[in-house]
């Protein structure tokens, strides 16, 4: 039985150009890229070298890169390592953030919370939407960053970035955005963005992996999270995954130069699966959740009421069809979304949640399976 997968907001296959260059770097090198000797240099070279392939698609200078091991760790540095910064030389101990951001937001403010910092968690509206006014409200002479998701993993609602950014910069404060799941579905270029650093991740895109980055404008600095070498300009040490980063700079150019295509495609997908289940369903039947058209492309996320979550994600799968609950780090678990209860949707919606994530490999026909299954397992559930 073949797989439809539908769940590209969790993880993406690898293209497999990205598969190949990796492995043709990886049969014919192998140095430290901090050696001094030639295999080091050539090393170097193709570390420096997938530096500059991905900064001129971000549009930003290539030492405005800082490799990680991936979102998490790229959310984890800009959150310690400003606070760490900025705390030690001002004294400020005040975040602001929303309540739908990722786990690795939201535990690490736990975490900083511990540590004596204090967090503001700004509320969404009923689509998922920040209002950059309570943003506004929150700010205290003590904030010293402000951290906001571009795009939502679980429903896919696009943020005001354009305008937080601008309040954060009259403000005088930094702004940190966690850009995970819009590389590659939005276009945007940071170096006119009023943004001071944001998270990207490989995996997310075809690439690799445990391969990410953080961007940091020129004009900020951060403590580092990691200690140790002095690799990258000694703002995140460990010696390099040169195979993954190669493999992440080309799924980044693969991504920007397809990027109308694939969000023609993703669009495409995800609002014909919307009508077909609201058709096959009934309009009455389906709950769409999120903003309607502040959205990323390739995220649907739908309530089928009357079909709790992980019955019908059960049920999908076994009919060869992957789909999700939310976000891929607490999907195997059964706690309802922290997303869409921030929302404050009726506990009917909540138990009945599932998202559909589009990507490499989907078609209209791997939707047009998926909405008959759903059909055919709603009326066997009903009976």
């Amino acid at each position: 039985m073949s797989y439809i997968y539908l769940d590209h907001a969790a993880t993406t296959p690898m293209h497999p150009e990205v598969i190949e260059e990796m492995t043709r770097y990886m049969r014919e090198h192998f140095g430290n890229a901090s050696s001094v000797h030639r295999v080091g240099r050539e090393a170097k070279h193709y570390l420096n070298q997938a530096r500059d392939r991905i900064a001129a698609r971000l549009h930003c200078q290539p030492n405005e890169i800082v490799f990680t091991s991936g979102g998490t760790e790229s959310d984890n540095m800009a959150l310690f390592g400003a606070v760490s910064y900025e705390r030690d030389r001002s004294g400020k101990n005040h975040i602001i953030t929303s309540q739908i951001e990722h786990h690795a937001i939201l535990h690490t403010c736990a975490q900083l919370e511990r540590m004596g910092m204090e967090v503001t968690y700004v509320p969404v509206d009923a689509t998922g939407r920040v209002d950059v006014a309570d943003i506004e409200a929150a700010i205290r002479p003590e904030t010293l960053l402000i951290s906001i998701m571009y795009g939502n993993n679980e429903v896919g609602t696009v943020q005001p970035i354009r305008e937080i950014g601008t309040l954060a910069r009259a403000r005088g404060i930094r702004f940190h955005v966690d850009a995970v799941q819009a590389l590659g579905a939005c276009l945007f270029d940071v170096s006119e963005l009023p943004v001071d650093l944001m998270s990207f991740s490989s995996h997310k895109i075809n690439g690799p992996q445990g391969v990410g980055a953080l961007y940091m404008a020129r004009s900020t600095t951060v403590d580092p999270l990691l200690f140790g070498g002095s690799q990258e300009r000694k703002r995140r040490s460990g010696t390099e995954n040169i195979a993954g980063i190669l493999g992440f700079a080309k799924a980044v150019e693969l991504a920007t130069d397809s990027l109308d295509d694939k969000i023609h495609t993703t669009s495409h997908l995800r609002s014909t699966m919307f009508q077909l289940l609201q058709s096959q369903l009934g309009t009455e039947r389906v709950v769409l959740n999120g903003h309607p058209t502040e959205c990323l492309p390739h995220i649907l996320n739908v309530s089928l009421l009357g079909a709790p979550t992980e019955t019908m994600l059960m049920n999908l799968d076994m009919e060869g069809i992957a789909a999700a609950s939310g976000s891929a780090c607490t999907s195997g678990s059964l706690e309802t979304s922290h997303v869409l209860q921030a929302m404050h949707l009726s506990d009917e919606v909540l138990q009945s949640a599932v998202r559909f994530s589009f990507g490499l490999g989907n078609t209209i026909k791997d939707v047009e399976f998926t909405v008959q299954k759903i059909a055919t397992i709603l009326s066997r559930m009903r009976k």
